[in-house]
């Protein structure tokens, strides 16, 4: 499955530990990553410096669904059951 354009629910929905260019301390769950662009796009794709846990989410009809809305509601469960 290809990531759906203009999605970024992984952008969004989980939190990173890990510095991220621009959010030297990550970012909390629900807040969109600084590194998404006008399109919605990951600015650091391909680039070494992207956080190995954006990498790491991989699309799939499970998390993704039908449309953002699903995935940002899967990726909120689990950020809830992951979380300390």
């Amino acid at each position: 499955m290809q990531c759906r354009a203009g999605c970024a629910a992984c952008c969004i929905a989980p939190s990173i530990t890990s510095p991220i260019p621009g959010m030297e301390n990550g970012k909390p769950a629900g807040m969109r990553c600084i590194q998404l662009d006008g399109d919605d796009r990951c600015r650091l794709f391909g680039d070494p410096r992207r956080p190995a846990v954006c990498g790491s989410l991989q699309p799939s009809l499970e998390m993704c669904g039908n449309g953002r809305a699903h995935a940002l509601r899967f990726l909120d469960r689990l950020e809830a059951m992951t979380s300390p």
